[in-house]
């Protein structure tokens, strides 16, 4: 069972910055593919990005393409989600996202992945 806890949410003005991170605990970290989801009310939840289990390839949803940097820490347990530019409409409940993997690939369907953390809110104010 992997365990996984985000934080770093918050509200923040337009513009503005927030790294989100999320802590995993109970299995070997490098084995799990990640991603980043949000959910904003009323709708779907959405890929936001993803990054493979070593770390050198991500994908990221057009609207964040640029503003937007997943990246992972192996040796913390730990990846991110650094976010600039933020906008209005990047409101939501943030959710990081793993599943057992030993190729080293990316995937961006919620339906791939196995583990959730709790999600984290980030509000941003125009």
């Amino acid at each position: 069972q992997l365990e996984l806890v985000e934080s770093g949410g918050g509200l923040v003005q337009a513009g503005g910055p927030l790294r989100l991170s999320c802590a995993a605990s109970g299995r070997i970290f490098s084995s799990y593919p990640m991603a980043w989801f949000r959910q904003a009310p009323g709708q779907e939840r959405e890929f936001v990005a993803a990054v493979t289990r070593m770390g050198d390839s991500m994908y990221y949803t057009h609207s964040v393409k640029g503003r937007f940097t997943i990246s992972r820490d192996n040796a913390k347990n730990t990846a991110y989600l650094q976010m600039n530019s933020l906008i209005p409409e990047d409101t939501a409940v943030y959710y990081c996202a793993a599943r057992p993997d030993s190729s080293n690939y990316y995937y961006i369907r919620s339906s791939e992945y196995d583990y959730w953390g709790q999600g984290t809110q980030v509000t941003v104010s125009s």
